[in-house]
C-alpha cells in the first residue's frame, strides 16, 4: 500500500502509468439478479454471498467520496442487477450529494425499472442504460432464461417518463441468436429516441462463443443509412458513435476487435469490496473491504484507490492469447 499522500493529484482525474486520466468509477451494489442472462450469469446462477460478505451503503459512499476528492467525477450503479438490493434509491440520494460528481448513473436489465423510475430520478439518478437484447418475446425468454420483454420495455418507458435521460440501450449481440434483429432494434430505437450501443460479446466463465466484431454489425445497419462518426462526448464512455438521422447515437462497443484500452478511464469497485483495475483481467484487485471495517480513514482509502490505478495494464490480452475470465459478470459488475 502507498502511504506517502503527497503525490495525490489534483483534480479532474488520476493518471495511471500509461497517461490515461481514471476519472469513472463502476459501483457494484450486489451479486444477485432476477435474470440468468446467457452471456452473464450460469444457468443455476452464482453462489450467493451473505449480507455481511457485502458492502454496507455508507461504505460505498466513503470510497466514492474519497474518490472524489481524487477526481472521480462519473460513478456508475450496477450489480447484478442493482434494483434487486433494497433501499437502492437512499443510497442514489446520498451519492448525489457527494461534492465532485458530474454524472449518476445506473445499468439495469429494466425489468423493476418500472417501479422505481420516478423515485431513482427524484433521488438525484441523472440517466440509466438499459439492457434489451432481443425484440421477441420468445427468444428474449430464451436469453435471459426468466425474463419478459414486456416488463423492460415497460421499464424503459417509466425511465423516459421520469426523465432520466439520455436513455441508452445496450445490447450484446451473438452470432445466431440475435445477430438478425440488430436492424430492428436500431430501428425501434431511431422511433423512440433512445441511443443504442451495441456490444461485443466477451469471454467469461460458461460464455461460450457466439462472438459477432462490431464491423459486421455496422455493416447490418447500412440499409439504414448514412453513419457520421461522432466526436467523443461525456457519456460515451468506451463506444465509438455514429449519428443516424432520427435517433440519439448508434454506438459500438468493441472489446475484443478493436479494444478501447488505451482510453480506458475506470475503475471497478465490486460488490464484495474489491477494486479492480481492469474489467477483463482478474489481476491487480486491490481489497478496500477490510481495511473500511478496520476502521480505515479517507485517507487510506484514496492510498488504496491510486494503488489499484497504479495496477490498470496497459490493455488485456483475451483476443490475442485466447483466455477466458474465470469469474462471471455478474459478480464483477459488468
Amino acid at each position: 500500500m502507498v502511504n506517502n499522500m503527497s503525490h495525490i493529484p489534483e483534480a479532474p482525474g488520476i493518471q495511471d502509468r500509461y497517461s490515461r486520466v481514471i476519472d469513472y468509477l463502476r459501483v457494484s451494489v450486489t451479486d444477485r439478479c432476477n435474470l440468468r442472462c446467457t452471456y452473464c450469469m450460469p444457468p443455476e446462477g452464482v453462489t450467493l454471498l451473505d449480507h455481511e460478505d457485502i458492502l454496507s451503503f455508507e461504505e460505498i459512499v466513503a470510497v466514492v467520496t474519497a474518490g472524489a476528492e481524487l477526481g472521480i467525477s462519473k460513478v456508475r450503479i450496477t450489480g447484478g442487477e442493482p434494483l434487486v438490493r433494497p433501499g437502492l434509491c437512499d443510497l442514489v440520494r446520498a451519492l448525489s450529494h457527494v461534492d465532485g460528481l458530474d454524472d449518476l448513473s445506473l445499468t439495469t436489465n429494466g425489468t423493476l425499472l418500472k417501479y422505481y423510475a420516478a423515485e431513482l430520478k427524484a433521488a438525484g439518478l441523472k440517466r440509466v442504460n438499459i439492457s434489451l437484447d432481443s425484440l421477441r418475446p420468445d427468444r428474449f425468454l430464451s436469453i435471459t432464461r426468466q425474463g419478459h420483454l414486456e416488463d423492460t420495455l415497460s421499464g424503459i418507458e417509466a425511465a423516459q417518463v421520469a426523465g432520466l435521460m439520455p436513455i441508452k440501450i445496450n445490447t450484446v449481440v451473438m452470432r445466431g441468436i440475435n445477430d438478425d434483429e440488430v436492424k430492428d432494434i436500431a430501428v425501434l430505437a431511431r422511433m423512440r429516441g433512445w441511443s443504442i450501443r451495441f456490444v461485443e460479446r466477451m469471454p467469461l466463465s460458461g460464455n461460450e462463443g457466439g462472438y459477432v466484431p462490431s464491423s459486421e454489425v455496422l455493416g447490418h445497419l447500412s440499409p439504414l443509412g448514412t453513419l457520421d462518426p461522432q466526436l467523443p462526448a461525456f457519456h460515451n464512455g468506451p463506444a465509438r458513435c455514429y449519428s443516424l438521422k432520427g435517433t440519439g447515437s448508434v454506438g459500438f462497443i468493441s472489446s475484443m476487435s478493436e479494444p478501447f484500452c488505451s482510453t480506458c478511464n475506470r475503475l471497478r469497485l465490486t460488490s464484495t469490496g474489491m477494486l479492480r483495475p481492469c474489467l477483463l483481467s482478474d489481476a491487480g484487485t486491490v481489497d478496500i473491504k477490510t481495511p473500511l471495517r478496520e476502521g480505515a480513514d479517507k485517507a487510506i482509502v484514496q492510498d488504496l484507490l491510486l494503488e489499484a490505478v497504479s495496477c490498470k495494464p496497459g490493455s488485456h490480452s483475451l483476443k490475442s492469447n485466447g483466455s477466458r475470465i474465470g469469474t462471471a459478470m455478474s459478480q464483477i459488475g459488468g
